[in-house]
């Protein structure tokens, strides 16, 4: 087999979510349309965070940096996918590739690390209400965030490096909609196994930990409201967390059943659904859910709305 140095790789070429025709200007027009939504809620989820006083705790300091993680998160693959979705050639530069990967697998970890964190504030003021506030200081959570951010774009770093380092055989056709290690990987005509073993690191590493971190968190937690005699007391209590839960149970079930396998194994199109649920659809979700769940966040909208009009 011929072998294309990975050096001499100017450009891939996508599949993207679908070779159908008549189908492609409805998908152009919903995405456009879940991508304005998704920019504006987290926008305005910052904005809100930012200009209520009540909403200046640690629980909504973090869900403000996880709405910067959406927002970017989403444009970094959306605006790519939707050109796509109306170009007759779906094509991106090797380096421009790199730098796609780079930044969603980072961002992707960040939010992972996020909601773990959340998931901690949540134990933190339930479990330990005497406590709390000296526990999540300012300078504690924006450590925190810190931390998030360095431990994802760290791990990012290396596995785009490991990726891109490969040698790419004579097909440049990437099976997906963006760059993505499993697709990439079934280019390559290197040893790729260096490479799965990395994803496969962080993946559990970064995803399988924060995800072990959240269940423990709220396994202390329900524990704990279950406990509570006030019935008011426990609804609130659910409440407070119930936003928090959903948006992780939506993310990490999208995410693990796309990557918990082997990186180099085939990726078929019905994996573009999951694909396109945690890279687009989930960073619309998360501010809907927050505005629609979660009373605190629904007075502070009512109160800058009537701000606003008087």
């Amino acid at each position: 087999m011929e072998v294309i140095n990975k050096t001499q790789v100017r450009v891939f070429v996508f599949s993207g979510l679908t070779d159908n025709g008549q189908l492609a200007p409805f998908l152009f027009i919903f995405f456009l349309h879940v991508y304005v939504v998704t920019v504006l809620g987290n926008i305005g989820m910052i904005a809100i965070v930012h200009i209520s006083s009540c909403l200046h705790t640690p629980m909504y300091f973090f869900l403000s940096y996880l709405s910067l993680v959406d927002l970017f998160y989403s444009s970094v693959i959306t605006p790519k996918m939707l050109s796509d979705l109306i170009s007759v050639k779906k094509i991106i530069s090797f380096a421009g590739c790199a730098l796609q990967f780079f930044f969603f697998a980072g961002l992707a970890c960040t939010e992972c690390l996020l909601l773990a964190n959340m998931a901690y504030v949540r134990y933190a003021a339930i479990c330990h209400p005497l406590h709390y506030v000296s526990v999540m200081t300012k300078n504690i959570c924006m450590y925190l965030v810190v931390q998030a951010f360095s431990i994802g774009f760290m791990q990012s770093f290396l596995q785009t490096i490991c990726v891109f380092s490969l040698q790419f055989c004579s097909s440049d056709i990437i099976d997906h909609f963006y760059c993505d290690v499993p697709p990439l990987l079934q280019l390559s005509c290197s040893d790729t196994f260096s490479c799965e073993m990395a994803t496969v690191f962080f993946i559990v590493s970064c995803g399988m930990g924060s995800f072990v971190i959240i269940l423990i968190s709220y396994t202390f937690i329900i524990s704990s409201i279950l406990q509570m005699k006030s019935a008011e007391g426990r609804q609130k209590a659910f409440s407070t967390c119930s936003s928090h839960l959903t948006c992780a149970t939506i993310f990490y079930m999208s995410v693990f059943f796309t990557y918990l396998r082997s990186p180099s194994s085939v990726f078929e199109k019905q994996d573009n659904i999951a694909a396109v649920f945690y890279s687009v659809v989930t960073p619309m979700l998360n501010p809907l859910i927050y505005s629609l769940r979660n009373q605190q966040v629904k007075r502070a909208i009512v109160q800058g709305i009537h701000k606003l009009m008087t």
